[in-house]
């Protein structure tokens, strides 16, 4: 999802979100929504291991609830 068009007389362009399926996990590279697309996902169903979080760092996504699967070796 993206916002094109134009402001005024500035051309306006940019990702609003951005998911990507990745080793059958969903990981979410940017989210500017206000309820969260992980959140979505979650109410939807889909389970919490499933659903990581790229916007973070491999450091701080290991603080979430999300994505945990990832970790496991």
């Amino acid at each position: 999802m993206f916002h094109v068009g134009w402001c005024g007389e500035r051309r306006v362009f940019g990702c609003v979100i951005y998911i990507e399926i990745r080793a059958r996990k969903i990981w979410i590279q940017r989210d500017g929504t206000e309820i969260g697309i992980a959140k979505e996902l979650i109410e939807a169903g889909v389970p919490k291991y499933d659903i990581v979080l790229g916007y973070s760092s491999p450091y701080m996504r290991k603080f979430t609830n999300l994505g945990r699967e990832v970790y496991k070796y």
